[in-house]
């Protein structure tokens, strides 16, 4: 067991055991006293329709960055919690995540993006990271879902 942070507290298996790849728990204990947000499947889209991180040729043809993808969904999950907080909290209140990605070649990227987010393991979120076949739009290679747990404003 480790310190408590805003997302709870995070547990470790002993070293001897398979740890994670990027900075995430094993698992969190969530006190019972704070409220709990879920927070939809969210892309790098703009609120102008663009998405961040897809660029497009004149030929229509597309490419991805992982790493400004990532950093905008993780951006406008911030915002979400924010918004939806009335600003009580933010991605360091996330305490659970799945990310979906298109291509798992792009995972190394996305942990990098991850990492700069939660630099401490102790803090970060338990997450989960899948393949998908497709996401709801080509310009997309990655998307989050996450549970965010947060005091209300006094």
């Amino acid at each position: 067991m480790s310190a408590t942070s805003p997302n709870g507290e995070s547990f470790f298996l002993p070293a001897g055991r398979a740890q994670g790849l990027a900075n995430y728990p094993h698992a969190r204990i969530v006190p019972g006293t704070q409220k709990t947000l879920y927070v939809s499947g969210t892309s790098s889209r703009r609120g102008d329709g663009t998405y961040a991180g897809c660029t497009t040729d004149a030929d229509g043809n597309h490419t991805l960055d992982i790493r400004e993808q990532t950093k905008a969904v993780l951006e406008n999950i911030g915002s979400i919690i924010q918004g939806a907080t009335n600003g009580t909290a933010g991605l360091e209140s996330v305490v659970d995540a799945t990310v979906f990605l298109t291509d798992m070649k792009d995972y190394a990227g996305m942990n990098e993006e991850w990492n700069k987010v939660w630099p401490e393991k102790t803090k970060a979120p338990a997450r989960t990271c899948v393949q998908v076949a497709a996401l709801p739009n080509v310009k997309l290679n990655v998307e989050i879902k996450c549970t965010a747990l947060y005091h209300e404003a006094s």
